[in-house]
């Protein structure tokens, strides 16, 4: 099976213009399509060019996919913004791929890193958003960071022998590293929060909106990445969450080997396969 298509598509988000792909597959393998949101500093293109080999061999097996940049990001005008303030993208790109492929019975979010939270902080108001797969969920504070270091970086540092290998030739300063492990140890620890809230901060809101999402969901994760290591030590720090990402509403699946962005052939093709399975399968 082979992709028909692959329509360049221009339409309005207020005052500006957005840029995007749709990727008609020849012959559909069902109702449910795949709409990918770009996340961070990147457009439709993606890492190694994930996001286009992706779109690509979902439509060559039946699912049609429609990626696009963001407001101010790739071909798209308007000032850049951040994660937390795409809910009016991904809106106006929901428009669009529903009348652009009306046989829609429903629409998947697709999301790596902050693109995965800012999905997760818009599904729950769309009831066309029916499934989300997310890879390495960002849920980035000083505390989470901080913890993340504490628990892997750290003892593995220890373990190294070209670490204290580079110690002793003075590449690295004991006197900086003894700076860091302690404030990264204090802020781990939540000493330096201050007056926050918890619940307001990015972890606590992710979390609500994971837990309120009614849909189902298909989360990513490498094996070898601080993002994923920092959103499941939040996940593990409230029973709830962890309940949640252990019911029959979520798969959870790890690449063991994988980097942040699945930079290599074989973790990119094993993200794509695990995607159109469980959309197969739930859809």
């Amino acid at each position: 099976m082979t992709v028909e298509r692959e329509e360049p598509v221009l339409f309005s988000c207020g005052d500006d213009t957005l840029v995007g792909i749709l990727h008609r597959p020849v012959k559909p393998a069902g109702n449910t399509g795949v709409l990918l949101v770009v996340g961070g500093p990147q457009y439709r293109v993606g890492s190694h060019r994930q996001f286009v080999l992706l779109a690509r061999d979902l439509a060559a097996q039946g699912i049609p996919v429609f990626r696009f940049d963001c407001r101010g990001m790739g071909d798209s005008t308007g000032d850049v913004r951040t994660f937390e303030r795409i809910n009016r993208d991904i809106a106006t790109a929901t428009d669009l791929y529903c009348a652009k492929v009306p046989d829609l019975k429903g629409i998947v979010l697709w999301g790596l890193c902050d693109a995965a939270t800012a999905n997760a902080l818009y599904a729950t108001s769309d009831r066309r958003i029916v499934g989300q797969v997310m890879l390495n969920p960002w849920v980035r504070t000083n505390e989470s960071e901080a913890r993340a270091l504490m628990k892997h970086y750290y003892p593995s540092r220890a373990l190294s022998g070209s670490f204290w290998r580079s110690v002793i030739s003075q590449r690295y300063g004991l006197l900086r590293i003894a700076r860091d492990f302690a404030v990264n140890l204090t802020q781990s620890l939540g000493i330096n929060r201050g007056g926050d809230d918890p619940g307001h901060l990015l972890p606590g809101r992710l979390c609500e909106a994971q837990l309120g999402y009614t849909g189902h969901t298909l989360i990513i994760v490498s094996g070898k990445d601080l993002t994923a290591k920092e959103y499941l030590l939040s996940m593990r720090q409230r029973p709830e969450w962890e309940r949640w990402i252990n019911s029959t509403k979520v798969e959870f699946l790890e690449l063991e080997d994988a980097d942040h962005t699945f930079s290599r052939a074989v973790w990119r093709n094993k993200v794509s396969e695990w995607t159109h399975d469980w959309i197969q399968e739930r859809f």
